[in-house]
């Protein structure tokens, strides 16, 4: 599935797993587990807990999603 076809959600980064994996938390209150995309690891771009990340969620398993933006404070 492309970046396009995903349904993009705000949340707040809460738990930082290895393998930059991370536990983001939607403004409705439901967690999902992230991965960073491929640009944000390319240009080394740090998330860590606490920050404002846009996600993109699959609409045919929303529990896993992509970090797609990092949002400044």
């Amino acid at each position: 599935m492309a970046k396009a076809d995903l349904a993009k959600l705000e949340g707040t980064v809460t738990d930082t797993k290895g393998g930059g994996n991370y536990i983001i938390t939607l403004a409705n209150g439901m967690t999902l587990s992230a991965k960073l995309s491929g640009t944000l690891k390319r240009y080394r771009i740090r998330v860590v807990t606490g920050d404002s990340v846009t996600v993109g969620v699959s609409p045919y398993d929303p529990t896993h999603g992509l970090i797609l933006y990092r949002h400044n404070k």
